[in-house]
């Protein structure tokens, strides 16, 4: 129980929990609550480098928690299921030293995507799993790109599936991680490439056929109405990505923010 008087925004952003990840302006932490398991994230402010660095990269800067919040929100109201919002907080008027906060439940027993499919090279799925999930994602991706949504995280690790009911063979995706999420009025054929083509790259050495693709094409969006020049963007950028994310760079990087945490 709290003391009465206590600054409830203050004790929010102090709160100490087990960390899932900790990149100095922003931090991720599961605590649990009167029995109940809740993740933090604690956004301390982004600072005018980080501002100027993005808008000079023709990128919108995130700047608090209340975008992941619209996300949530948004995403409820289109019907894909995601981490449901528990409450936020913002606090300051500069946009460099604004405080935040959301705090979501535990999803409980989930497998992301990405730990689901880290065998399937030696030990494929069924066909019948493998189309209903390609499927789905494809399904998903849609829904998010016909109502002007763009993940701009959407790898297979923030595609969760309940863990309990996949062992009923049976499916439920949670998208998850929205911290970085842009609504659009209209829609952004650019962004939708560049969200196609994470997925794309994610997916890389799993053991995709080119009949797998062509059925994630089918879904998502057909040949019809993209055309060539659309695919042959997504395949161009995920090759980019791959040969970035194996870099020396960005591997000693992966690993200091791991180290951070542990």
């Amino acid at each position: 129980m709290l003391k009465s008087g206590v600054d409830m925004f203050a004790y929010i952003m102090q709160m100490q929990g087990k960390a899932y990840r900790d990149v100095g302006i922003r931090k991720t932490i599961q605590v649990n609550i009167d029995g109940r398991s809740y993740f933090v994230k604690q956004h301390f402010g982004v600072g005018w480098r980080e501002i100027f660095k993005n808008l000079f990269s023709f990128k919108r800067p995130i700047l608090s928690a209340i975008t992941e919040v619209n996300a949530i929100q948004k995403l409820v109201s289109i019907g894909i299921a995601t981490t449901p919002l528990v409450g936020y907080g913002v606090k300051g008027k500069s946009p460099a030293t604004l405080q935040s906060f959301i705090i979501t439940e535990d999803l409980g027993n989930i497998i992301s995507l990405e730990d689901l499919c880290v065998d399937w090279n030696s030990k494929p799925p069924s066909e019948k799993l493998k189309r209903r999930l390609i499927v789905e994602v494809a399904m998903i991706a849609r829904k998010l790109h016909e109502n002007g949504i763009n993940h701009r995280d959407f790898y297979l690790c923030h595609l969760c599936l309940d863990a309990d009911l996949l062992a009923k063979n049976e499916i439920k995706f949670y998208l998850i991680d929205l911290h970085r999420v842009l609504i659009h009025k209209t829609i952004s054929t650019n962004d939708n490439m560049k969200d196609i083509a994470a997925l794309y790259f994610s997916s890389m050495g799993i053991g995709l056929t080119k009949r797998d693709l062509l059925r994630f094409k089918m879904h998502y969006l057909p040949k019809s109405v993209l055309g060539n020049n659309f695919w042959q963007a997504v395949e161009n950028r995920a090759s980019k990505l791959y040969k970035k994310f194996h870099s020396d760079k960005f591997q000693k990087r992966l690993a200091a923010e791991k180290s951070a945490i542990s």
